[in-house]
């Protein structure tokens, strides 16, 4: 019986590498990667040797005949893959090259586990360990970008790894940008976690470069810094009421409900019967989709409690999702489409205002985006009248907002048409924007860090990695060919003597942190704030309460030698 990807795929690629018949396309060597929503397995030549699914590190690889009901689509999405003229092609001429391991499943499966890596990513050359002296690296941000840089150099050389990170907790985007009923793909911080207690790592958490310690500080105290802090703000619709109560982001939206230290709890109010989320990524599809779900399902996984109680008290019965263009130019994945549809008690609606809607809902394919919506209902809301009872999610396209309405307050939204829509919360979800680190040059059109090839441009030390490198594009796997990239341009600096030598010893830099920020969590009280999380969820029947503020975390790492009590 042949696997099937499911859902939270997160395109790292660790299943291809496990493959022995080469059955996981693409593959980091062909033109495809990192374009595709997912990976998919070729039915025709899967050998059910089940090493994908050990090595996955989100759990989302699964036997086609023990798919749960909501996953059943998705053997079908894995087979249409390979009935695509373009991609046989590309198959075949990836299979005319080495595989990219070797040997039978059973030898696959042994060299699977949380710290296998048997590729890099393509056309990169890498240089061996004893090509040079062991290296202090420092790496602020730990989250995806940053730990798979950490994790190509404590796999592949001798070197020495300091963590930084401004908060103090570890995770970045896996804690604190996937949706909470994402639990698998969550998954993949335990895998990143395993790093964190590794000999040559040492952690400085809640110091924040640019403000409490310079960049230039930085760079004196290690041979190399990388930058891995993301894309931490939204873009701007720049339209009139934009700036109205109940007018907020995405990015603080997911933050708030994710427990993020920098949003506090009253935040956001619910008390809205209409929101209008704007933009139809995946973003907004999880804003929509947390905002109608049932409180009791969320209640199991570790979103906030101050959002679990307002989800409660909440009066939402209606999001909108608000496209500028057509159904067939939806930038969310067919994944994430395919989850709304398995929301209890949640009604999908898609507004045939314009008939371009419906003609390309009609002409699409029952596997392209707008095809899936064929089995929607179609109708042409009323939004002069409040919304049905019960819950729902209404696809509007082909309309662009042109303000946003009201004096105090929100009141709706104008879009092209010449309609109003009544609303009292209004999402912006149109995409994420790097912030400048002090200290560092700053491309403000991009909102990245100019750098050749991961190296920052006119530095000799300093690199960058993930969004701040390229832009707010791809998801989680999509950092392990992008670290993958800059680590490499750091080892070859290292191997020419470009790197100049530290200023200042590792105990110095120790030192030096310390006098700025007496409050640094280390290792052993980020394990603690592990601990006091799950165990004060577990009295609450819940995977793990999130600790929402600094203050809160720092205490619980402060009991680094005691438990909670029972």
């Amino acid at each position: 019986m042949t696997y099937a990807i499911t859902q939270t795929c997160c395109n790292d690629a660790t299943c291809v590498a496990v493959c022995p018949v080469n059955c996981i396309h693409p593959t980091p060597e062909e033109r495809a990667f990192g374009s595709t929503e997912m990976l998919h397995i070729d039915p025709r030549s899967c050998i059910d040797c089940g090493a994908c699914a050990d090595a996955c590190p989100v759990d989302a690889i699964f036997p086609v005949d023990r798919l749960k009901p909501a996953h059943r689509e998705y053997a079908a999405l894995n087979a249409a893959y390979y009935e695509d003229e373009a991609t046989a092609t590309e198959r075949e001429e990836a299979a005319a090259a080495p595989a990219a391991v070797t040997g039978d499943g059973a030898e696959a499966a042994e060299r699977t586990g949380p710290l296998f890596r048997a590729w890099d990513a393509p056309g990169f050359a890498r240089s061996l360990p004893s090509d040079f002296a062991p290296l202090r690296v420092a790496v602020v941000g730990t989250g995806p970008a940053g730990m798979y840089a950490a994790e190509d150099l404590l796999l592949h050389t001798d070197a020495q790894v300091t963590l930084v990170d401004r908060l103090p907790v570890a995770g970045g985007l896996i804690r604190y940008g996937v949706a909470p009923d994402h639990p698998a793909t969550k998954k993949v911080g335990e895998a990143f976690a395993r790093f964190h207690h590794h000999p040559r790592v040492r952690m400085q958490l809640g110091l924040e470069v640019g403000k409490e310690l310079s960049a230039a500080e930085l760079a004196a105290h290690h041979d190399a810094v990388i930058y891995a802090v993301g894309a931490a703000t939204d873009r701007r619709l720049g339209i009139p009421g934009e700036e109205l109560p109940g007018s907020v982001s995405a990015t603080g939206l997911v933050a708030w409900y994710n427990a993020h230290p920098d949003h506090a709890p009253d935040a956001v109010s619910l008390d809205a019967e209409r929101v209008v989320v704007v933009g139809n990524g995946n973003v907004a599809l999880d804003v929509a989709r947390i905002l109608v779900s049932d409180p009791d399902a969320l209640a199991a996984t570790d979103i906030a409690g101050h959002a679990l109680d307002a989800l409660r008290g909440r009066r939402v019965r209606e999001v909108v999702l608000l496209g500028r263009r057509g159904p067939e130019d939806a930038a969310y994945t067919r994944t994430e489409l395919l989850a709304l549809g398995h929301l209890d008690g949640v009604d999908l609606v898609v507004d045939d205002h314009d008939p371009r809607t419906g003609a390309a809902i009609d002409a699409a394919g029952p596997l392209d985006k707008a095809g899936m919506l064929g089995g929607v209902t179609r109708t042409a809301v009323d939004w002069s009248r409040p919304p049905e009872p019960g819950r729902r999610i209404v696809f509007r396209f082909h309309s662009a907002p042109l303000a946003v309405t009201g004096e105090q307050a929100v009141t709706g939204v104008q879009v092209t048409g010449g309609t109003e829509i009544p609303a009292q919360l209004v999402v912006r979800s149109i995409g994420h924007r790097g912030v400048a680190v002090p200290g560092l040059p700053f491309d403000e059109t991009t909102g990245t860090v100019p750098h050749e090839g991961g190296r920052v441009r006119g530095r000799s030390n300093e690199y960058v990695v993930g969004w701040i490198k390229r832009g707010p594009s791809g998801g989680i796997g999509a950092n392990r060919s992008c670290a993958a990239e800059t680590v490499t341009t750091l080892l070859a600096d290292a191997v020419a003597g470009g790197l100049p030598t530290p200023s200042g010893s590792a105990k110095e830099f120790a030192r030096l942190a310390r006098r700025r920020n007496r409050r640094l969590v280390d290792a052993r009280g980020l394990a603690a704030i592990e601990r006091a999380e799950r165990e004060s969820g577990q009295r609450d029947g819940r995977v793990r309460t999130k600790f929402a503020t600094v203050p809160e975390l720092v205490a619980a790492a402060r009991r680094s030698r005691l438990r909670l009590p029972g």
